[in-house]
């Protein structure tokens, strides 16, 4: 191993965290270690510790058995992650406004840019979101708050946004029509640049209730196929 490589357990984290966020497993399934091992290369206790740091992030839970499984998606998660994302982001915004420079105005206009030209080239239609697209998503959302000087809540409202990335990503598979986010984050970035903390943090709040509306829709689409 390099000696500029990550601990064993960061490694294992990072896997982790990115099979859960991206759905390669399933909700709810049951991560069983002697199956990861053989996965991921890890030995047992890089990847009990990775398990455990998942589960404080609340995209893993420990069971009763000592075993982990895959946090479930249901609709009272989902409205308690967009309660706790509405009280963190939106004050973390307008703090942001008041507090940012003008180089968070210019990593805010480099995160769009870079989001819009990625979403520029997916095709017409509806579509599974992929990696690239999140990534700067993720980006793009992490660069609005930047300067919001609390760390804590920095990092906390990081962690919110990846556990809705689950639902964002189940919502995509039902998604009937095209989805264009392009348009919402150009204004939520200029009226950012404005420093109109009031337009700003409505739109920040309907982009997130949006996600939740969009992810109903699909809970009602998947409950309809069952039936």
């Amino acid at each position: 191993m390099s000696e500029h490589a990550p601990p064993l357990v960061d490694q294992a984290f990072q896997r982790l965290r990115k099979d859960v966020l991206t759905g390669a497993f399933a909700a709810g399934v049951k991560l069983k270690v002697e199956e990861l091992q053989s996965a991921y290369g890890f030995s047992s206790s890089p990847l009990r510790e990775a398990l455990s740091r998942l589960s404080q992030e609340g995209l893993v839970r420990a069971d009763e058995r000592r075993g982990f499984r895959v946090a479930a998606l249901t609709p009272d998660d989902l409205h308690d992650i967009t309660r706790m994302r509405l009280m963190l982001d939106v004050p973390a915004l307008r703090e942001a406004i008041e507090h940012g420079d003008d180089a968070w105005e210019a990593a805010i206009v480099a995160a769009y840019y870079r989001l819009e030209k990625v979403e520029s080239r997916l095709p017409d239609g509806p579509v599974i979101l992929d990696d690239e697209w999140s990534g700067l998503h993720r980006d793009f959302h992490s660069a609005l708050v930047a300067a919001c000087p609390s760390q804590r809540q920095l990092a906390w409202s990081a962690s919110l946004f990846d556990q809705a990335e689950r639902y964002r990503r189940f919502s995509a598979r039902f998604r009937k029509a095209a989805r264009r986010k392009s348009t919402e984050h150009k204004k939520l970035m200029d009226a950012t640049l404005r420093r109109d903390g009031d337009t700003a943090c409505a739109l920040l709040t309907e982009h997130i209730r949006g996600t939740l509306r969009n992810v109903q829709s699909a809970f009602d689409a998947a409950a309809a196929e069952a039936a």
